[in-house]
């Protein structure tokens, strides 16, 4: 029997963390190690939580040292795209500086880094883009993450970028929102929202991503991937798709534009993703946007249950 690869994944408390960690204890072939800030906020057993700030280099060059994965799965990031361009020095340190560190003890394990990017790299002036399109941020979130990309692409190891839209998703203690729940309480509340109709993106399962990670692990693909969902939506139709999903009101959905938002950082109008690489060279088959909220209600249902 050969030896189970060890992957290594930061962010694990996170949403995408919570489905990477699932998904791979699932498959049996891995050795798993979540990592996270602080203590572990996972379910379940079969893999080892290690707490590690991956913002200090001494910590990261230790534990990695220590562990010497053959897969680094890099999710953790600060992504609030405001709070990004509020708080610049924190923002550059958790997507900069420590995809630096982890990089430089990836090249020392020689592990194949994975790193999970953003369509926010785009100015957003027209969309969906293919993997070859070029970069212009239009926040220092974007800024920051093409920064992180351009370290990986440099590095002296087997690497690989998992870029992705609008992840959303149900983390098993229900911490985070998302589109599908802010339209579905509010609309069962009976209050009136506001939409905006000019911003349009091919929206993630979290579960999706997940599975696109993984096989970029498996297949030990190379290069810089489209990873997200097949629909390209705007924020209102993506409301109007829910509401019609769960019998919901959609008199009550307002149509809005971005200008009537005031935000600390600007967000690109049309991003979104084409996938035909990922399709063709890895085997990836995201659900349908209409499909994504048929695995959230349940998840729902389980998670109340």
């Amino acid at each position: 029997m050969t030896s189970r690869k060890k992957v290594f994944i930061t962010g694990a408390n996170g949403l995408l963390g919570q489905k990477l960690v699932a998904q791979l204890l699932e498959k049996e072939t891995f050795q798993v190690f979540a990592s996270g800030k602080g203590e572990c906020r996972l379910p379940g057993k079969g893999f080892e939580y290690v707490s590690l700030d991956i913002i200090d280099p001494a910590a990261v060059e230790k534990t990695l040292g220590e562990i010497s994965p053959d897969i680094i799965i890099h999710g953790a990031a600060m992504t609030n795209v405001d709070q990004c361009e509020l708080n610049q020095e924190a923002c550059y340190d958790a997507n900069v500086n420590a995809t630096a560190y982890l990089i430089k003890a990836a090249e020392k394990a020689q592990a194949h880094f994975i790193f999970v990017s953003t369509d926010f790299i785009f100015s957003g002036e027209e969309g969906p883009l293919d993997e070859n399109a070029v970069a212009a941020p239009v926040n220092y979130y974007g800024e920051t993450k093409l920064e992180g990309e351009q370290l990986v692409m440099a590095c002296k190891t087997k690497w690989s970028i998992a870029r992705t839209v609008l992840v959303f998703g149900i983390a098993h203690d229900m911490s985070r929102t998302n589109i599908i729940l802010w339209v579905k309480s509010s609309l069962e509340a009976g209050k009136e929202i506001q939409v905006v109709d000019d911003q349009f993106r091919t929206p993630t399962l979290a579960e999706d991503l997940a599975a696109g990670c993984i096989l970029i692990a498996e297949k030990e693909a190379e290069g810089i991937f489209n990873i997200c969902g097949p629909d390209y939506l705007s924020a209102y139709e993506m409301a109007n798709i829910t509401a019609d999903y769960f019998g919901l009101n959609k008199d009550l959905i307002k149509r809005a534009d971005s200008s009537t938002f005031s935000q600390p950082a600007k967000r690109p109008l049309k991003t979104g993703f084409i996938i035909t690489k990922a399709q063709k060279e890895l085997g990836f088959e995201p659900k349908t946007f209409r499909m994504a909220i048929g695995i959230l209600a349940k998840q729902i249902i389980l998670a109340r249950a």
